[in-house]
């Protein structure tokens, strides 16, 4: 094609139906938010929060590694065929939990899912920058976050809501069976390829020729640590996911311990992520116009003190005004941890660069669903979202002592 241009407003239809696709990703996830720990508890009978939290290190561990897996193969094949492969593996999901006489097959729907989140997500954030070029990134990456995290708030509070009023299976999950449908019919039928916009920007970013992309060993190690603003940005990911992924695991079960039913359980799991997911409309042009670090260090600052309040007063309206603050510090954090990557990567390994950083973010939701079940077991709810608390703040400080501002042109890396 030879009318292809970078930029939001060039290419708004494709855009638009990248955020609408992303906040039907974001709502496969919001189907577990709520009921799926409180299903381990009472369905189940599990009683060790480690056992229960298992479907989060699945899920965690699946989504890690194939982020680093899907970014590769696109850069290769492209990116549709990886977005539609990854919601081939939502279709099981739903049936898995509906019809699961032990609590393994949870588990096994959690690793389908995993898949389909590193695979769909990965691919609307790759697709998207794709689209807008190097100077709107933020936004693109607010607008999709925002979709994706709306979605997850509302699917919590709707199944929270369905499995107060009928039961915690089947019913809430009916929904992931349309959901999942629609992502694979709009992925086959009206989403197209943006691999070739690649191309448009590449030479442009460094006024030569696009070099050729290096080993994906050698990204990984340029991402992980051999840059320090880029370690940064990894660490405080895979911290700002652990911390997600305690609250994923363990709040509900906290919150049941303190009386609180279902469905009230449920709007609480609702405000966080519909907060983080509104304010990444701002918060991605934020840091296009202020820069990363800020957001980023703060960001964690404010999720810390939104953990702490939660633990320290048992009170259904600090749990609402907790909720909020984690909410605004993960929106301040996650699209511009997102952006902060593609400010030092080159186009033509961006996409690998990304899904290095994707790889460590999400394996915190594996860790912090281990650790946080781990230390539960051992001392009690409450100490376990007590260190994840401390976690958070720690690494908020290490963004702000090392993360320093991107050079004016993407880095190179030698093969």
């Amino acid at each position: 094609m030879t009318d292809r241009r970078l930029g939001l407003r060039e290419n708004l239809p494709q855009f638009s139906l990248l955020v609408l696709l992303n906040a039907f990703v974001g709502a496969m996830v919001g189907l577990e938010r709520t009921v799926l720990p409180l299903l381990g508890e009472q369905e189940f009978g599990l009683s060790s929060k480690t056992a229960i939290t298992s479907f989060i290190v699945s899920f965690g561990v699946t989504k890690a590694i194939l982020n680093l897996v899907s970014a590769r193969v696109s850069d290769r094949f492209g990116r549709k065929p990886v977005l539609i492969t990854g919601w081939l593996f939502a279709l099981p999901v739903p049936f898995l939990i509906i019809h699961a006489p032990v609590w393994w097959w949870i588990d096994l729907a959690n690793v389908l899912l995993g898949a389909n989140q590193a695979m769909a997500w990965s691919m609307t954030v790759i697709m998207k920058i794709d689209l807008v070029g190097p100077k709107r990134r933020g936004l693109a990456l607010g607008l999709n976050e925002f979709a994706g995290y709306v979605a997850v708030g509302a699917t919590s509070w709707i199944t929270g809501y369905l499995a107060a009023h009928y039961a915690l299976r089947p019913q809430p999950f009916y929904l992931g069976i349309a959901i999942s449908t629609l992502g694979l019919l709009m992925s086959v039928l009206v989403i197209r390829e943006t691999h070739g916009y690649v191309a448009l920007e590449a030479p442009a970013s460094v006024g030569a020729p696009a070099p050729a992309a290096p080993p994906l060993g050698r990204i990984f190690y340029v991402t992980s640590l051999g840059n320090v603003g880029l370690f940064a940005a990894c660490q405080a990911g895979l911290v700002n996911n652990l911390n997600d992924g305690m609250s994923w695991g363990l709040y509900p079960l906290f919150f049941a311990a303190h009386g609180l039913d279902v469905e009230r359980i449920g709007v609480v799991k609702a405000v966080y992520p519909g907060v983080w997911g509104l304010l990444q409309v701002a918060t991605g042009p934020l840091s296009d116009r202020f820069g990363r670090k800020g957001l980023i260090a703060w960001g964690m600052i404010v999720q810390a003190g939104g953990i702490w309040l939660t633990v320290l007063v048992p009170d259904y309206a600090a749990w609402l005004i907790g909720a909020v603050l984690q909410g605004l510090g993960t929106a301040m954090v996650y699209p511009t941890l997102l952006a902060a990557i593609t400010d030092h990567a080159h186009p033509t390994w961006r996409a690998s660069s990304l899904g290095v950083y994707r790889f460590w973010r999400d394996l915190g939701y594996a860790v912090g669903a281990l650790l946080s079940g781990l230390v539960a077991d051992l001392v009690g709810l409450g100490a376990a979202i007590h260190l994840v608390a401390a976690l958070t703040l720690g690494s908020g400080l290490v963004v702000a002592r090392l993360m320093r501002r991107p050079a004016p042109t993407p880095a190179t890396v030698s093969v």
